[in-house]
């Protein structure tokens, strides 16, 4: 028995347990999601075969993120799960960790002291591309501005995987809303194995969000889009709801020490609900 760092090939294999479980992860997550933290992400090996799996990544000194906490279905309730909980919670030292919670695991975490402080709820939907004049590709010199926006509009300073998140790939696309001169807004947008979601996004008006959702890069008809927000009664939610998405999936954000303090406002959905 071992528990091990993953390299990129095990992370793939786990994103793959992941969407058998209905997850449906990204086709270019593996490798922005490993330069978190590449100590993070541990697997268990037992007599040479992957049994369960967990990401701690620490983004910074103070703060954590927990998820792709998972377990092959022919190994579940043989106590490899906890294996690799507490060598995930080991990895986190000292630091403030956040998760989003499913429902049958959110008494398992408040046992282990994380607190509810909210909910994360994916919503889905459809929305017609309409290109608007005041979005574009974001450049590399708008990187810096991003990942800048992203630590303020979280309260987490996780410029690691900022950095190569919001980077172009093949299968993930970040464009900026500007004014002209300045960013007022940004969305991420990424293919998965069914449809493509956005985030993060920021925008500072329900406009501005509209019109970032509706440049999807990636958008075919008949497949849906999927963005996570905060909290069933936001006013992101309400947008959307009134735009035909539907919330088909809520999980708890829930933490053990002091959540994070975010420093903007506005329209803001998250990255994952793996990272953060």
């Amino acid at each position: 028995m071992t528990i091990r760092a993953m390299t990129i090939e095990d992370l793939e294999i786990v994103l793959g347990w992941a969407a058998d479980e209905g997850w449906n992860p990204g086709l270019d997550d593996a490798a922005a999601f490993l330069t978190a933290d590449p100590a993070g992400f541990l697997i268990k090996m037992v007599d040479d075969e992957m049994v369960a799996a967990i990401s701690v990544a620490n983004h910074s000194p103070d703060f954590a993120f927990l998820g792709l906490y998972i377990c092959k279905p022919e190994h579940r309730g043989q106590g490899h799960g906890l294996n690799v909980w507490q060598a995930g919670i080991a990895h986190a030292g000292t630091r403030t960790i956040g998760l989003d919670g499913v429902p049958d695991q959110q008494e398992n975490y408040a046992r282990s002291g994380f607190k509810k402080t909210g909910s994360t709820v994916r919503y889905e939907g459809s929305i017609k591309a309409i290109s608007d004049p005041r979005i574009r590709k974001a450049t590399p010199s708008d990187l810096r501005c991003l990942v800048s926006r992203d630590a303020k509009g979280t309260g987490i300073d996780r410029s690691a995987f900022s950095t190569v998140w919001l980077s172009p790939t093949q299968n993930r696309k970040t464009l900026v809303l500007t004014n002209g001169v300045e960013v007022n807004g940004f969305a991420t947008f990424r293919r998965c194995g069914r449809g493509a979601k956005i985030g993060p996004l920021q925008a500072t008006c329900e406009a501005d969000a509209q019109a970032l959702m509706a440049s999807n890069p990636f958008a075919e008809v008949d497949e849906p889009v999927f963005i996570d927000v905060q909290g069933n009664d936001s006013k992101f939610g309400q947008l959307l709801e009134k735009q035909g998405f539907a919330p088909t999936f809520e999980t708890a954000r829930m933490y053990k020490g002091s959540p994070p303090e975010t420093k903007q406002t506005g329209y803001l959905a998250i990255a994952s609900m793996e990272l953060g």
